[in-house]
């Protein structure tokens, strides 16, 4: 639900590149990004394998199995040059209010944010953007030098941003 409510916003409606972290929890996210004609920009797991590049135009009626991990090594091909991305959607175990996000320990997603604006690919103008249930936004996400910060959160019932709450 959370994955369809993105899907409604403006910052999905005026992106062409969306970028996604592998985790299973967004694999609809992707799924939608390729049916709406986005390109989709891919971490491969653990960032082992750099990123992958799925064009919806190569994997139209595929878009479901593209969105896998499995199906974007099968049908994506491996990048260094990113193009500019429009929307970076990150996995989250836990959120606040103030932008904070909790992974799974290991430091990927901020690794990827990193990454990304390292390459230009995005800029402090580009949303980063966590699906979640309203049940993983908490009081106070503990915050280390290294974590970047989410500027959206989107539950099924809401889109929430750094400094307001916006019913759709």
């Amino acid at each position: 639900m959370a994955a369809l409510r993105l899907k409604n916003t403006s910052e999905w409606k005026n992106s062409q590149t969306i970028f996604s972290s592998p985790d299973s929890a967004l694999r609809e996210v992707r799924e939608h990004a390729l049916e709406d004609n986005k390109i989709l920009i891919m971490a491969t797991p653990k960032i082992k394998e750099g990123y992958l590049l799925i064009n919806p135009q190569k994997v139209s009626g595929c878009e479901k199995m593209a969105s896998t991990i499995n199906g974007a090594f099968r049908m994506g091909e491996k990048i260094t040059n990113f193009p500019q991305i429009d929307l970076v959607v990150e996995g989250s175990l836990a959120v606040d209010i103030e932008g904070n996000r909790l992974g799974k320990g290991k430091g990927f997603a901020d690794q990827e944010i990193s990454h990304l604006y390292s390459k230009k690919a995005i800029d402090e103008n580009i949303p980063i953007c966590t699906p979640v249930h309203w049940l993983q936004i908490v009081g106070q996400v503990p915050v280390e030098d290294h974590d970047e910060k989410i500027s959206m959160i989107v539950t099924p019932e809401m889109v929430i941003r750094t400094d307001s709450i916006t019913e759709i």
